[in-house]
């Protein structure tokens, strides 16, 4: 069945919540587009890229800014602040903590990125330390999340590893959710976000984006550009995020011809979109 048909054949209250899903994408990306938020990103060598183009193509202005020396100065002056552990290391730790602790401090929203948390003993170690500092969003994929929620003895999730889907981490999320107090972002073919209670489900995206490095780091990056526009609604941010980072890299898709293709478009499609388009896109929908 074609998404046209999908989309009639939909039951009234279906379409209705979608519509409020589209208004509220608009309005987060129209707030972005106009208030530009400056969004510190302490991410690892391989996303920076990636990340910086699709913050700017949504409006954002990133700033590359892992220096400890800056953090005091920085941080606080900052919209909002994206952590990412893909290339950790001993001498950015530090960075990381004292950028969390700053930006809770001057009461600015933060979102954690725990790549591959339980690769090594110290990762896990590390994230676990970073989850202490309150971020507002978590966001993974299912097998990390599984394994941050295992960690925290929350649940008794075990042999975690990337064969997991998303909807396999639904109760594991919810149970990181309550004990770490933050909205976690399940990445998958459906992203899931939790509070902890409510959960909601993000059907936008194209399986390429597996082929292409650091996407998952990018929308993350997006996440908290969304997020610094509302701090109090991060679920609705998170979900909202995700979706238009999804929707755009639908519309690329149709345009690429492979991965390194759909890059280029989905970093235009991004810039692009128009407010019919997200409205009538967006599929974000209540899981429960």
């Amino acid at each position: 069945m074609t998404m046209e048909q999908q989309q009639q054949s939909a039951p009234p209250e279906e379409e209705e919540e979608e519509k409020k899903w589209g208004r509220r994408a608009w309005a987060l990306l129209s707030g972005v587009r106009s208030r530009s938020p400056l969004v510190q990103c302490i991410t690892n060598l391989v996303s920076m890229d990636l990340a910086a183009n699709a913050l700017l193509a949504a409006g954002a202005s990133p700033a590359m800014v892992h220096s400890l020396r800056e953090i005091p100065d920085f941080t606080p002056a900052a919209d909002a602040l994206y952590v990412n552990v893909g290339t950790l290391s001993e001498s950015w730790l530090p960075s990381m903590s004292a950028a969390a602790s700053a930006a809770a401090s001057a009461s600015r929203p933060w979102v954690l990125d725990p790549v591959a948390v339980s690769a090594s003993t110290f990762r896990m170690e590390a994230c676990l330390s970073l989850v202490a500092l309150k971020p507002d969003v978590i966001r993974g994929n299912a097998s990390e999340v599984m394994a941050l929620s295992s960690a925290t003895r929350i649940d008794s999730t075990k042999g975690v590893d990337s064969s997991h889907e998303s909807i396999n981490a639904i109760e594991a999320a919810k149970s990181l959710a309550l004990a770490s107090g933050a909205v976690v972002a399940v990445s998958g073919a459906v992203d899931y976000i939790t509070d902890g209670h409510l959960v909601v489900g993000v059907h936008n995206g194209v399986a390429m984006l597996q082929k292409i490095t650091a996407t998952g780091c990018a929308v993350t990056a997006l996440i908290a550009a969304f997020v610094a526009m509302e701090p109090s609604s991060a679920l609705e941010a998170t979900a909202c995020a995700l979706s238009i980072f999804g929707l755009a890299a639908e519309i690329g898709m149709d345009l690429a011809k492979g991965p390194a293709s759909l890059r280029m478009h989905m970093i235009d499609s991004l810039h692009a979109l128009d407010e019919q388009t997200v409205a009538s896109r967006v599929r974000i929908a209540d899981v429960c």
